[in-house]
């Protein structure tokens, strides 16, 4: 089962194109492209002595989109700043630089997985808000199908984050995507059947003329969505070991004709896994399949969020082979442009190297068809999150946060602490209390009172992290505390205490780790190190072999700032919630955002055990 479909670049008429910009950046030297490889060069056709004839093609990659169509962070109703440019706006215009470079036909364009989840936009295309309805009820086109069609995607994977909405969303994504949604290790439970097409072949002209290269594109995904996305996919769907399915469908693909292999696996390069991989196949295994699956030519990794935009892997399945291994920056950041150099022997194609540039979206303007295309859901997003969902009864402010407990940041560990609640629900680990932490990321977040909006509240919570949890002792939780108390500067006792000289200066706020669940004090006139007084829960005093559940960011969990013991603590919780969702979600459900419902005092800062702000 795979497919065979059209040349690269054209099932649909894009929305438009900026050649004429692309082509002054190119010649102003703000993008350039790969250079000629070595000798008679890419396209050139040049005969060898026995016969071969060099050709050349490029591979245009992008990776966890993340819902960022247009470079725009509906949050602070504002542009991205200057360096951190990201959204499909801008990879039109890159796309259609390459294209312009090296020739439509000769240019292949796929992307990686996850772009169904991470922004409002996709978050109302996929639930609706108060005026309209999910696509799957409207039967509109879903926006992310709407941008790749537009700029001219020849294949996509699916990523973990494409199952957060449930199947019924995916299916509609899957027949309004013009190209193929590939998923080789997805597997329907009823029927043993592949889900998803495990694979397609695509066909492009090499630069310069020259026999068309058949482009095996084999689609894999990482199997933690059966952890992850449980609810949508319990009794579904079931998702096998990448590297096993690699093995099996890239011997496929090459017998029905394809002269290069490239796999798009939505997997990081490599390293531990979330979740318990002795249950469920590994997480991150793109190398594994670089360097074990005969046949394969270019791995696209993803999953993990890196800048990794080149890497060679040798093949232990077949000597002296070296695979390239591309993986793009998240949300449309950049995009890997690999000018893939072929060599024929005899009729054949045969990869002989690459040349490898990552675009950067700051350095290509937005494209202005594209955006004109996607500006009717730009304009509903705007009006979704401008809508009011909560009265707030008095003002919530964080400026206060760095130094006080507050009740915002209380609103925040209340959410966490109900959601792990819910999902520990009938596991052994239902009964341990559950303590939450959070950092003050924004000194301006502010609720007012009276009318709260989504982008007041999404504005608490600035990042996109998702909520799991772990199990911790007493012990590993004050060792976690101390780290984080390394943020302070010493007070000495009696001095009185400046709120604006209260850091270090080392650490920056977001590592400023605070916990609810849990009380404790933090003495300033001690050394780091030696800071954190005895904790307790509800007035007992938490021993050092005591376990607590800790709900974090995954950030956090994963080594994010460093924290002890947190990345190798047991994983007891993960749903791949997105933790700014759930803030937006309880604020919907109840109404009312009142801190007699939550706030609690749970930390204070201290001098000798003097309070140091009441």
């Amino acid at each position: 089962m795979g497919s065979q479909t059209a040349p690269a670049g054209r099932r649909r008429a894009r929305a438009g194109s900026v050649a004429a910009l692309a082509a002054a950046a190119l010649v102003a030297g703000t993008a350039p492209m790969a250079a000629a490889a070595p000798g008679d060069g890419p396209g050139r056709g040049a005969e060898g002595a026995e016969g071969a004839r060099s050709a050349t093609f490029t591979l245009v990659s992008t990776t966890d989109l993340h819902g960022n169509v247009l470079d725009w962070d509906y949050f602070r109703s504002q542009p991205y700043a200057a360096g951190s440019e990201q959204g499909l706006s801008h990879v039109a215009s890159a796309v259609e630089a390459v294209r312009e470079d090296r020739g439509e036909r000769s240019v292949l364009v796929v992307d990686n997985g996850d772009s169904l989840q991470g922004t409002p936009l996709t978050y109302v295309a996929a639930r609706g808000s108060a005026t309209t309805g999910p696509v799957t009820a409207t039967g509109e086109e879903h926006p992310m199908a709407t941008a790749l069609d537009a700029i001219g995607y020849d294949a996509q994977v699916v990523g973990n984050h494409e199952f957060n909405y449930g199947l019924d969303l995916l299916r509609a994504y899957e027949q309004d995507l013009d190209a193929p949604l590939l998923g080789a290790n997805v597997t329907d439970v009823a029927t043993g059947e592949p889900a998803l097409e495990p694979w397609t072949i695509q066909r492009v002209r090499p630069t310069g003329g020259g026999k068309p290269v058949q482009v095996g594109i084999v689609g894999l995904t990482t199997p933690g969505s059966q952890v992850w996305d449980e609810q949508n996919v319990e009794g579904r769907l079931a998702f096998g070991d990448m590297v096993e399915a690699a093995q099996r469908y890239v011997p496929e693909v090459r017998a029905a004709g394809a002269d290069v292999v490239v796999v798009l696996s939505h997997s990081g390069r490599s390293g531990a896994s979330s979740y318990d991989d002795t249950v469920l196949p590994p997480e991150n295994v793109s190398d594994a399949i670089a360097a074990q699956v005969p046949g394969v030519d270019v791995v696209v990794a993803g999953h993990s969020h890196r800048d990794l935009p080149e890497a060679w892997v040798d093949s232990a399945v077949e000597p002296g082979k070296r695979v390239l291994v591309t993986q793009p920056y998240r949300y449309g950041a950049s995009v890997t442009a690999s000018d893939l150099h072929l060599e024929r022997v005899r009729g054949e194609y045969r990869v002989t190297g690459a040349d490898v540039e990552e675009l950067r979206a700051g350095d290509f303007p937005e494209d202005p068809a594209f955006t004109a295309l996607m500006q009717p859901w730009h304009q509903r997003t705007l009006d979704y999150v401008d809508t009011v969902v909560a009265t707030s009864a008095t003002e919530l402010s964080a400026r206060d946060a760095r130094w006080r407990d507050t009740a915002i940041m209380d609103f925040v560990h209340d959410v966490q602490r109900d959601a792990v609640r819910q999902g520990l629900a009938g596991t052994p680990d239902a009964d341990l209390p559950v303590v939450s932490v959070a950092a003050p990321f924004r000194a301006d977040a502010v609720f007012p009172a009276g009318e709260v909006t989504i982008r007041d509240v999404a504005g608490l919570y600035i990042y996109d992290n998702t909520l799991q949890a772990v199990r911790m002792t007493g012990a590993e939780l004050h060792d976690y505390l101390e780290y984080s108390a390394r943020y302070y500067a010493s007070v000495p006792p009696g001095d009185p205490a400046d709120p604006t000289s209260l850091s270090a200066g080392t650490t920056p706020d977001y590592n400023l780790d605070q916990l609810a669940g849990v009380s404790y004090e933090i003495d300033l006139a001690q050394p780091a190190g030696s800071r954190v007084g005895p904790l307790s829960i509800d007035g007992r005093a938490l021993g050092d072999d005591d376990e607590v559940v800790l709900a974090v960011n995954n950030y956090r969990r994963s080594g994010g700032g460093g924290f002890p013991h947190v990345a190798s603590a047991p994983l007891v919780y993960d749903r791949q919630q997105d933790i700014r969702q759930l803030l937006i979600d309880r604020a919907q459900e109840t109404g009312s955002i009142d801190p007699a419902d939550f706030a609690a005092v749970d930390w204070r800062l201290v001098a000798d055990g003097e309070p140091l702000f009441g």
